[in-house]
């Protein structure tokens, strides 16, 4: 069953990659969705997919960075299916 996850990241994320790598990762494993940077520092991502592979792609993401994350908060939500790809939002 295809699920959303909505995703805030703190800690050093931004303007160290993640957001391209965050994209790599969900383009590898067939996710879609968007992320972007905040004014906060924080970095927001909405992913949807089938709920096996969102938990891949939350665990890829979360070993990829772990010394910069300091903290997520998770959503889980119904998918909206109004993605196609994975991309990165200015």
């Amino acid at each position: 069953m295809k699920k959303q996850l909505h995703l805030f990241y703190s800690g050093r994320v931004q303007g160290i990659g993640f957001r391209y790598t965050v994209q790599d990762i969900a383009s590898q494993q067939k996710v879609s969705g968007w992320v972007k940077n905040l004014d906060d520092s924080r970095v927001e991502v909405v992913a949807e997919a089938e709920e096996d592979v969102l938990d891949s792609f939350l665990q890829q993401v979360n070993q990829s960075f772990s010394r910069y994350i300091a903290d997520v908060h998770i959503e889980w939500k119904p998918a909206g299916g109004e993605f196609r790809d994975f991309r990165i939002v200015f």
